[in-house]
């Protein structure tokens, strides 16, 4: 197999993970959701979950051969024409550093950058929801500026509070409920993510972007 070609892996018996070969951007994440959209309609089919670079596929039932279906994975993915979802943008006012947002001076140390540097950086870029998971509620964005990336933290936090604010990596994103996390919190937002008696329950959708208002900064 070549760095060129998509892989598949099985999860158990009733599903699979189809991964997208090349960097995680807009215009692969926009094949996927294209990809996602046809699978769906495929009677052996019982779920397409676009994930970042790559798409869980559930099966109404176990196939007999399992290579008829990732044939026809790839075969969809070389046709899959990019999705351009035009969703909703939310702004999100974010109150940067203080107590919420513990791991801003590690930012500044890593990135050299100073707090307000950083803060700009960050609050410029309108991200694109690239797909839900990790926890209800939460998406995977894309697009921050690779200035201000940090590494995942080698203790991961046991409990992050719901609207944390963190740099992983790459990634930044908005913890959508209580919860571990491995990420660096630079900011904290009110904002609801996942409510169970909305339809549907999570409040943003692949597709939709999220723009970091500043509502304050705590040195």
């Amino acid at each position: 197999m070549t760095a060129a070609e998509p892989r598949v892996s099985l999860l158990g018996t009733s599903a699979l993970l189809f991964e997208a070969p090349g960097e995680t951007d807009l215009r692969t994440q926009r094949r996927i959701w294209s990809l996602a959209r046809e699978a769906e309609t495929w009677p052996e089919v019982c779920e397409a979950v676009p994930g970042v670079n790559n798409l869980l596929v559930s099966f109404t039932k176990p196939p007999r051969r399992l290579s008829g279906l990732t044939e026809r994975l790839a075969m969809a993915w070389q046709a899959a024409e990019p999705l351009p979802l035009a969703g909703r943008i939310f702004e999100l006012p974010v109150v940067y550093g203080g107590d919420g947002g513990p791991h801003m001076a590690d930012v500044v140390a890593h990135t050299k950058l100073s707090v307000d540097e950083i803060v700009a950086i960050h609050s410029e870029p309108v991200y694109p929801v690239y797909a839900l998971g990790s926890h209800p509620g939460y998406c995977y964005l894309g697009g921050m500026d690779p200035r201000i990336a940090t590494p995942r933290r080698k203790v991961p936090i046991v409990r992050l509070p719901g609207g944390a604010v963190s740099i992983g990596g790459a990634q930044t994103g908005v913890s959508a409920s209580d919860g571990p996390s491995g990420w660096n919190t630079i900011g904290t937002t009110s904002m609801r993510f996942f409510d169970v008696t909305l339809d549907p329950p999570a409040l943003l959708q692949p597709g939709d972007g999220i723009v970091f208002k500043v509502a304050g900064i705590i040195r």
